[in-house]
Order: structure tokens, then sequence, then C-alpha cells
């Protein structure tokens, strides 16, 4: 896999970062909201943000593509099928029918949990977590230990978009993060 510092000097990147709106005080007063909705409408700049984690995945070894609800079923099933792999999703509670198993996290305000399908991975595969932002990380950590419990090895997690001021990559642990976009 390339570095961080080399995808960073794709040139590819600053189109991708200037087609993210970023809209103040949304949902509430002080938050600097990330817009991928501007993204999507951009079909070079959408489709080199999917080009550029193919070309970081491809040729990993890598089984599954896990995607976070709910944005990361918008950049999971594309690269999912560029490098072969499965996509699972990973939703929100009482979303998937079906058997589930499912991971408590801790939010601001509460807690949540995120649950997959019991049987959608089988230990000893190898797995990316897609999403399409990373703030205080308790989403991603989260889809981690979840999978990690049935026995698959996250290889990375996967983000357009990093808020780096939250400190979110702190509670990956051990699992690498990569980002296209840092923002503040």
């Amino acid at each position: 896999m390339a570095s961080q510092d080399e995808q960073q000097q794709d040139p590819r990147i600053p189109k991708i970062s200037s087609a993210i709106r970023v809209i103040p005080n949304f949902p509430k007063p002080g938050i600097m909201f990330q817009d991928i909705t501007t993204l999507l409408l951009d079909t070079k700049a959408f489709s080199d943000t999917i080009d550029l984690f193919v070309e970081r995945y491809k040729g990993q070894n890598i089984s599954v593509v896990a995607g976070i609800e709910a944005r990361g079923f918008i950049f999971g099933p594309p690269i999912a099928l560029a490098i072969g792999a499965k996509f699972v999703p990973m939703r929100k509670p009482n979303k998937l029918p079906g058997e589930v198993i499912s991971e408590e996290y801790s939010l601001e305000y509460g807690k949540d949990k995120m649950e997959m399908h019991v049987g959608a991975v089988q230990a000893g595969e190898r797995a990316l977590i897609i999403d399409d932002l990373v703030a205080t990380g308790g989403t991603l950590s989260a889809a981690i230990r979840l999978l990690e419990r049935v026995g698959v090895h996250v290889v990375e997690c996967a983000c357009v978009i990093e808020l780096s001021g939250l400190k979110g990559r702190e509670r990956l642990g051990d699992t690498p993060l990569f980002v296209l976009v840092n923002s503040a």
C-alpha cells in the first residue's frame, strides 16, 4: 500500500477536497458539517475518490469491505466490486432482518449499537472498514471490535474525511486509518 504521504501528493486530492461542501452551524451551532453530497454530484471527483481507494487496496487480499451506515454504503460497494471482495453492511439497530451480532459504543450524549448479520463474515477473513468521515472514532472502533470478535482481521479503516482535531484516530488502537482529506 502507498503511504499516507505518497497518497496526499496525488493530484486528485485537491479536487476531491474542493468538491466537499462545508456547511457552518449544521446540524447545530458550532458544527462545521462536511457535506459529501456535493462530492457525489461531481462525477470526476467521486470517481477519483473510488479510484484512490481501489488503487490502495487492490491486491491486498481483502475479502470483506464493511461499510458503516449510511455513507459507507455509498463508497463501500464500488470499492468491494473493484477489488473482488464482498460488501458487508454495518447497520444501526433493528435495520437488518434475521439474526445479528451487535456491538455497543459510546456517543457524546449516550450509547448506540452497530449490527451485522451473523455469518456475513468468517474467522480469518481480511477486512477493510469504510466510512465517509472519522470524527471521534467511536463508530469505527465499534466496527473494529465487532469484526475482530468473530475472528476477522481488520487490515485498515478508510475514510474520505478526517476531522483530525477530534482525535478519532487515537481510538482505533493498532488498526491503521487511511484518509484522503484532513479537516480541522
